[in-house]
């Protein structure tokens, strides 16, 4: 599925949750009814403001509008994920995951010193672990699915199985994210 397709059932999706018509969305949005109508239909190349002002009209996050259905892994390369430029900034933003209803999350900046392995041993049921790498190489995973990561790629993996760290270069600094069931 495209990034525009998944961003047009959202829009659809929400504003059919919601019992707004497409009329109604566009006025409270402050947007034209042919350009919702075009999002709707996958059609055209939003900015960031664009679908701020359909998930304010909506009442929902901002994250809601890229929502998938979840899989036990994502593994998104730098460069990667599908960009939503601002109309008035030097600003772009890639949604890497979303937070699920019912979920909790800790956010945890790690520094890592170079030939280090860390194995951890399974989490509480339903944790998953997000990884963003911000510097060095690492290779992070569940133990028979290891990922190789350089800066900037992003891994979604089970934190609820054996999984184990280790950095592949001198240094390492990665934002852990632990996110478990409330």
């Amino acid at each position: 599925m495209t990034p525009i397709t998944l961003i047009a059932k959202a829009i659809q999706r929400e504003r059919l949750k919601a019992g707004m018509s497409l009329s109604a969305l566009a006025k409270t949005a402050g947007l034209a009814k042919s350009t919702l109508s075009q999002l709707e239909a996958g059609q055209g190349n939003p900015s960031v403001e664009t679908l701020w002002a359909i998930a304010s009209a909506l009442n929902v996050p901002f994250s809601f509008l890229f929502e998938t259905g979840t899989t036990d892994k994502t593994l998104i390369r730098a460069g990667e994920g599908e960009p939503v430029a601002s109309e008035a900034a030097g600003f772009t933003a890639v949604l890497l995951a979303n937070c699920p209803p019912g979920r909790r999350r800790d956010l945890y900046r790690t520094s890592l010193s170079g030939g280090a392995l860390r194995s951890a041993e399974p989490h509480p049921a339903g944790t998953i672990e997000h990884v963003f790498v911000a510097k060095g190489e690492i290779r992070v995973g569940p133990a028979e699915e290891l990922e190789t990561l350089s800066a900037g790629d992003y891994f979604r993996f089970p934190g609820d199985v054996a999984h184990s760290y280790e950095v592949l270069s001198k240094e390492a600094v990665i934002l852990l994210v632990m996110e478990s069931p409330v």
